[in-house]
């Protein structure tokens, strides 16, 4: 059978500060109708610059410096710009890494979309409506005829996740390039994304050229797993025999640092100090209701929620997608208004503080956002983001906020070199660590942890969860940690709280909740997880 991706020899340069620098060595892969080949590393291992090499989207000062990527018998490195926006969605469709900044904010979901069905001429007018809304359906987007006309940022992460998907999947595409195409979803939809595409590759043959870092997912999901280090394939074989007996000391590693539900609590260091008796947050009775715009109906996104947060412990909130997490988070930070309740902050309610107060209190508490490519402003280099928090507070001299910066990179297995750097230089997960970076410059009290490690390796993301255990003990930090990845939260908690449809559902110590689950979601998280997390 003849390959519908074949990549041989290719290298990727990126043009930096008059220099080339050579991010993919080498590469060589191929990619059967119907086949789904995973590409796993860690970050800046190469595997998106792979991916964006395949359809021709490097960015400006990247090119091919050598090798051939032939689709359907075609060289698309020597491909012209007319050639390549024919393959791009209907030959290859792509779904991007980040919503925010692949969704136009100023189009309607339903607009951009129909777009992808217009251009390639699959559908117009009511036809290219009426698929849209079975595209939104099939993606797990609730009520899509009323969500069809929304805005971006009417939708939560995950959803606009799945809008992406949707579009990717449009014009059914032979080969689909996703590019974790499920790291911002809870596990629910992840499994009933995964699933669809699974059987659009049984009916059509569609391939699927997977970038992850989640083994666990590759194990499940792949015929195929290719393992990337350094700009390089050091591995690739069948994903059940490369998980099972890996080859190469880096495969190894990845596996040995993949959360499972089997995994304990990252633990806490001898001499951990003694807090303060009591709560640092105590939420009571918290509602927030926000009207639906043009229809004079409201949507109720968090319904009587109540829970504390202990001094000097780890508070998890976990759920699917639109349940009510990030809004939650979002009013703890002051960010929204509650329409009814309360949040007392170290005995203050929050609601009323002044101006004054207010910025007194974002210095005790600070965010880290799901989404690293928009918390980080695109004109400043790493360095004068993380200090930025400083100068604002008024917090040292120009000299110690700038060794401040070096060490807090640090902090987050960044090099200090890398703070010259502007964020659309720096991989997903590098801009995560560096939004991780810029919230500890203050040292708060409390860190509001928005699937703060959605976005990184498994390796990263475990050296970040001691950190975090770590900055706990040493400091005494309080974190409120919002995630769906739930073999994570079971490391990093003391308490869980599961939320759905706004309201909590379910409460207790983390063990009580992984072990002996009461309620029937919570039973239904746990059992959406990969199996293959129990590989190890």
């Amino acid at each position: 059978m003849t390959p519908l991706l074949e990549i041989r020899d290719l290298s990727v340069a990126f043009r930096t500060r008059g220099q080339d620098v050579t991010v993919v060595r080498n590469v060589s892969m191929e990619i059967m109708p119907g086949q789904t080949v995973a590409v796993v590393g860690e970050s800046g291992s190469g595997k998106t610059t792979t991916a964006a090499a395949v359809n021709r989207l490097l960015p400006g000062n990247g090119r091919i410096t050598s090798g051939r990527v032939v689709f359907e018998g075609r060289d698309l490195a020597a491909a012209s710009e007319r050639e390549m926006t024919g393959i791009r969605g209907a030959g290859i469709g792509l779904v991007p890494q980040d919503p925010m900044s692949n969704l136009n904010p100023l189009m309607r979901i339903g607009d951009q979309i129909a777009e992808a069905l217009e251009v390639h001429g699959v559908a117009t007018g009511k036809a290219a409506r009426q698929q849209v809304l079975e595209l939104l359906d099939m993606v797990g987007i609730p009520d899509p005829a009323r969500r069809i006309g929304q805005y971006p940022h009417e939708f939560s992460g995950g959803m606009r996740q799945r809008a992406l998907i949707a579009m990717g999947l449009a014009c059914r595409p032979r080969l689909l390039i996703a590019d974790e195409p499920t790291s911002a979803l809870d596990v629910t939809v992840q499994r009933r994304i995964l699933d669809r595409l699974a059987r659009l590759t049984a009916e059509m043959g569609t391939a699927v050229f997977l970038i992850t870092h989640d083994l666990a997912l590759a194990a499940e999901r792949a015929d195929v797993v290719a393992v990337m280090y350094q700009g390089e394939i050091v591995e690739t074989g069948p994903a059940a025999e490369i998980l099972a007996e890996p080859g190469h000391e880096y495969t190894r590693r990845l596996l040995r640092a993949v959360p499972s539900l089997s995994s304990v609590r990252v633990p806490e260091p001898a001499g951990t100090p003694e807090t303060s008796p009591g709560d640092l947050v105590v939420v009571a009775g918290l509602r927030k209701v926000f009207p639906i715009r043009g229809t004079g109906e409201e949507l109720i996104a968090v319904d009587e929620v109540s829970f504390g947060i202990p001094r000097g412990r780890t508070v998890s909130i976990v759920g699917e997608s639109g349940s009510g997490k990030s809004t939650t988070a979002d009013l703890l930070l002051g960010l929204e208004e509650a329409t009814s309740g309360s949040i007392r902050f170290d005995g203050t309610d929050l609601a009323g503080l002044g101006r004054r107060e207010l910025f007194a209190f974002r210095r005790r508490v600070q965010p880290v956002f799901q989404n690293p490519y928009a918390s980080l402003d695109p004109r400043y280099p790493v360095e004068k983001s993380i200090i930025e928090p400083l100068r604002v507070h008024r917090v040292g001299t120009a000299a110690e906020r700038r060794k401040a910066a070096a060490e807090l990179l640090e902090k987050v297995a960044l090099p200090a070199a890398l703070g010259e750097r502007l964020p659309h230089e720096l991989s997903g997960g590098q801009r995560q660590r560096v939004a991780i970076a810029r919230a500890l410059a203050l040292s708060p009290e409390l860190v509001v942890l928005d699937e703060a490690v959605s976005a990184l390796d498994v390796i990263v993301q475990a050296q970040i969860l001691e950190l975090l255990a770590e900055l706990q003990r040493e400091l005494g930090l309080s974190y409120l940690f919002i995630s769906h990845d739930l073999a994570v939260v079971r490391m990093i908690s003391h308490s869980v709280h599961v939320m759905r449809d706004g309201r909590i559902v379910e409460s207790g110590t983390t063990d009580e909740i992984f072990d002996r689950p009461a309620d029937d979601y919570t039973r239904e998280l746990l059992a959406a997880i990969p199996a293959s997390r129990g590989f190890r």
